[in-house]
């Protein structure tokens, strides 16, 4: 086998299977069904986002420049 078909021969390999890779990502994504998880925005207690604290206060005062 020569050098320049041999290279093209692996390009080809490693192309199919980065395709093939995609491929199988996209199909277990479309399986996932979105309705198993419970809405999050129903309970407004799950998360509590940010807080301003004294310790958070205190940061921000101590990185004034």
């Amino acid at each position: 086998m020569s050098g320049r078909t041999q290279r093209l021969s692996r390009r080809n390999f490693l192309l199919t299977l980065g395709a093939g890779g995609a491929a199988t990502a996209a199909a277990v994504v479309a399986t996932k069904s979105p309705s198993s998880k419970p809405a999050a925005s129903s309970d407004k207690r799950a998360t509590r986002g940010y807080q301003s604290s004294s310790h958070v206060n205190n940061y921000y005062r101590t990185t004034k420049v």
